[in-house]
């Protein structure tokens, strides 16, 4: 009875509804706060390392981390990945700003920790990468990111690269076990 009264929005049913609503709330605020906390964090640990990059070792040989496997080289990187699109720099600045917009948008809906980590990461390495092409030369929107993670025989990125592929595969991972950004599990 009480499942078709709440079908229905009966006076009953919305006092329910009105009871469950501040305990929702905090849940969703403490999601949010992951999620603004967590892109906070991977936004900052992008500038810094980009910022210690430039200043130490942009124009300096490359620093070996793992003999031939792994070096610290300073590239700039007018394109996407794997230097793909040096052309289309203004349309790159463009989807990162959308994804910034999207991801501000659904946090309202957000109910779910690992969604909130997830997109924290999405929103965190969208936010570096757009930085540097809002802010680096050779000009507003046309600049070139600061990669310098150079694996042997892989493309050179950097730490909002890596944010942006793990959100990335989070949201996958989350999206084949059917957990949706509200919390709720389906099963298809």
């Amino acid at each position: 009875m009480a499942e078709a009264e709440r079908t229905i929005g009966t006076s009953d049913s919305v006092g329910a509804d009105e009871a469950a609503a501040p305990a929702e709330q905090p849940k969703g605020r403490r999601r949010i706060a992951v999620l603004f906390t967590v892109a906070l964090v991977a936004y900052l640990a992008d500038l810094g390392s980009k910022m210690l990059v430039v200043a130490k070792l942009e124009h300096h040989e490359p620093i070996e981390i793992i003999g031939d496997l792994l070096k610290f080289e300073a590239v700039r990187n007018a394109g996407a990945a794997f230097g793909i699109g040096e052309a289309f720099t203004v349309i790159f600045t463009c989807i990162a700003a959308a994804v910034i917009v999207v991801i501000a948008r659904l946090a309202r809906k957000l109910y779910s920790l690992p969604w909130a980590i997830a997109l924290g990461l999405l929103l965190g390495g969208a936010l570096g990468n757009l930085t540097d092409r809002i802010f680096r030369a050779p000009g507003v929107f046309e600049g070139a990111v600061v990669d310098f993670i150079a694996p042997a025989h892989f493309a050179v990125f950097n730490l909002a690269d890596s944010a942006i592929v793990c959100g990335g595969i989070l949201i996958v991972i989350l999206s084949f076990k059917g957990l949706d950004p509200d919390g709720t599990v389906h099963k298809d």
